[in-house]
């Protein structure tokens, strides 16, 4: 059975409350909900944890590797600034999607830049909460696909 870290960035928190018109009203809870929902259904686990904090993402992240065949990030506003997730993403080697419930590149410029897309196997942004279900089926897909071939 495959596990996947999910991870959600500064201010996911506020979701469903914070700018709808950009976000949409699903909240966190919601979208956990839904993820480990289509985790059981494809036959595999999620382990979720949001933070506001940079170096809370980071230990998880460095943790990943004993637990989790993957990782699934919304790293939020540290997509555009923190090199400190992207390397330790690229040090534990863990096939990474980014998702985004925003379009990135139709919204300002600073926000155009991403620091994971470039060691993410894949990044999906712009269909609002169904980017975190679409992102976790391509994950997952992924990890089925790989472990056969080595099998």
């Amino acid at each position: 059975m495959s596990s996947v870290l999910v991870l959600h960035g500064p201010n996911l928190n506020l979701l469903g409350t914070r700018e709808p018109g950009v976000y949409g009203s699903v909240t966190l809870k919601e979208i956990n909900a839904q993820l480990m929902a289509l985790a059981q259904q494809m036959g595999s686990e999620v382990e979720i944890l949001q933070s506001n904090h940079e170096g809370v993402l980071v230990d998880a992240i460095q943790n990943a590797p004993e637990k989790h065949d993957g990782i699934l990030i919304n790293a939020a506003a540290y997509t555009h600034t923190s090199v400190a997730l992207r390397d330790a993403i690229a040090a534990v080697k863990l096939p990474t999607v980014e998702v985004h419930l925003s379009n990135i590149y139709q919204r300002e410029a600073f926000r155009h830049h991403s620091y994971l897309a470039p060691i993410a196997i894949g990044q999906i942004s712009g269909f609002g909460a169904n980017s975190y279900y679409l992102g976790l089926q391509a994950l997952l897909t992924h990890l089925r696909e790989h472990n056969a071939q080595n099998v």
